[in-house]
């Protein structure tokens, strides 16, 4: 986990010391204390103040309510601390409100916070041609083309990348997440109509170490979150999600992707119609809004703060109309390799996989590649056939070389024969 100390989120709220500056319901908060100790058995308050990330004075009054209504047994005293666990009232309590919800973790936050800080964590970049060309370092990008990235990325809504495949739209889409140097914080999960949703997901969500003591527990530290889709995508993934036996909502993917990016591969070849996908979306690309249900009908608003990207080999006229298209304001066109380009992406192919071509195998390379009716030099052609190269060497059991010879054999196995 890196360790961030310079920088500072916009959005630092300090440790809530009593139920009202927590703001959430005090019945929530009581049912997480009686499920806590139904899970664990014995308990101390530093304890469940630590599992439930409340502070220790909030934890200290709910005592006092379930021991008051004897929902509580003290069995003894750590240090200055109590030693307790449920006692049978208290189990049978605890049990209904398991049959409720299984949620038993960190205390949500409450909606209007979320939305807050989301609005308060809203990406402001500035960069310009010289960032944006460490960021994408390791890639043979134009300066034309970080000339476009660089306004379309300063407007934070959404961009539609396009053309041909294999030229590196996904690895130039992925690597957009670089231009960000700070973070951000993410709630474990947030409270809606005394439901909980759980957003924090350490598979997205990259954690980092920002000691604050005086910090709100309930917010996890983390880079800002870049998530991305391809063909799997269904609508499902748009949408609260209830797992039916704990009784906790899963949040949907764009409302984990907030303050980030979310990015859609391979756009028009999901499950998921582009028309559904675009008419699902075409409020809160527009007004930076959407709207969840929950199971029982309740509809609420969430914050639709990220940066939308779209990359696609289909042509945008085939996807989506004029009115969607309209929407997305950013519209990069990702091209066929020149040659020059073409033979830097070879050396650096060849270089960071330790492989010494002759003299003249890019130029060579580009001429096998644009054989038999092929028109275009495409960014994937050298890593893909070197990496045949490679699998040829250990079919031989001998090192992969580089020749002309080699580049011919290899090429052959891979373009197919018109």
């Amino acid at each position: 986990m890196e360790t961030l100390t310079e920088v500072q989120p916009a959005f630092n709220p300090g440790t809530p010391q009593s139920l009202a500056e927590l703001g959430i319901s005090e019945s929530l908060v009581l049912d997480l204390m009686l499920r806590r100790l139904l899970l664990e058995g014995y308990s101390t308050l530093e304890n469940l103040s630590r599992k439930l990330r409340i502070s220790l004075p909030i934890v200290e009054t709910l005592f006092r309510q379930m021991r008051q209504q004897q929902l509580v047994e003290v069995k003894g005293m750590v240090g200055n601390d109590y030693k307790f666990v449920l006692s049978a009232a208290g189990k049978t309590l605890a049990s209904e409100r398991l049959q409720l919800t299984q949620y038993a973790g960190a205390a949500p936050v409450s909606l209007k916070d979320y939305h807050d800080a989301t609005r308060l964590q809203a990406a402001q970049l500035a960069i310009d041609r010289e960032r944006l060309r460490r960021a994408f370092a390791d890639l043979v990008v134009t300066d034309q083309l970080l000339d476009q990235l660089g306004p379309a990325l300063i407007s934070q809504t959404s961009i539609f990348v396009y053309g041909p495949t294999g030229n590196g739209k996904t690895s130039l889409v992925e690597r957009m997440l670089r231009v960000y140097d700070d973070y951000i914080l993410i709630p474990y999960a947030v409270e809606v109509d005394n439901q909980v949703i759980s957003i924090f997901d350490p598979v997205v969500h990259e954690e980092v170490r920002a000691d604050d003591p005086d910090r709100d527990p309930r917010w996890v530290p983390c880079r800002r979150p870049c998530i991305v889709v391809g063909g799997e995508l269904i609508p499902s993934m748009l949408e609260l999600r209830l797992d039916e036996a704990s009784g906790i909502y899963a949040a949907p993917l764009q409302m984990k992707a907030n303050n980030g990016i979310f990015i859609i591969d391979d756009f028009g070849r999901q499950l998921m119609s582009p028309r559904d996908l675009l008419n699902r979306w075409i409020v809160p690309l527009d007004r930076r809004v959407d709207y969840l249900t929950l199971r029982y009908g309740v509809k609420f608003q969430i914050p639709f703060e990220l940066m939308v990207v779209f990359s696609t080999n289909l042509d945008p006229a085939d996807l989506a109309d004029e009115a969607f298209l309209r929407r997305i304001h950013n519209k990069v066109y990702i091209d066929a390799v020149d040659a020059t380009s073409f033979d830097e992406i070879f050396r650096r192919v060849t270089a960071r996989r330790d492989l010494q071509p002759e003299p003249g195998s890019a130029e060579y390379l580009r001429q096998l590649c644009l054989r038999d009716g092929r028109t275009e030099l495409r960014a994937c052609y050298p890593s893909d056939i070197c990496s045949i190269l490679e699998a040829i060497g250990k079919y031989e059991k001998r090192p992969p070389i580089v020749t002309k010879s080699e580049l011919e054999r290899a090429a052959a196995l891979y373009f197919a024969r018109i």
